[in-house]
């Protein structure tokens, strides 16, 4: 089951593997993730797309630390490259 928390310290044990730049784009990743039973937490967080835009906020999904590589290439291979995380 999907859990959304909106705590930043709630993220324990889990890893940052995307960070999405839209509403679209987090809407589509959470899909991704819910269909392949990934559990997850979304927090909103501070990212630098360019020099020129500035700093935006986006939705940042994190995983049980267990489950981060296999996650990574879901994404991955469903498209979602540009915000993938390397912590």
């Amino acid at each position: 089951m999907t859990e959304i928390e909106s705590s930043p310290d709630d993220t324990g044990m889990s890893t940052r593997v995307y960070i999405a730049g839209t509403l679209r784009e987090a809407k589509q990743v959470e899909e991704l993730l819910t269909n392949n039973n990934v559990g997850y937490t979304i927090k909103v967080e501070p990212y630098r797309t360019s020099i020129l835009l500035g700093v935006r906020n986006g939705a940042a999904f994190y995983v049980d630390s267990n489950e981060v590589v296999t996650c990574r290439h879901q994404l991955a291979s469903a498209g979602f490259r540009k915000g993938l995380t390397e912590e």
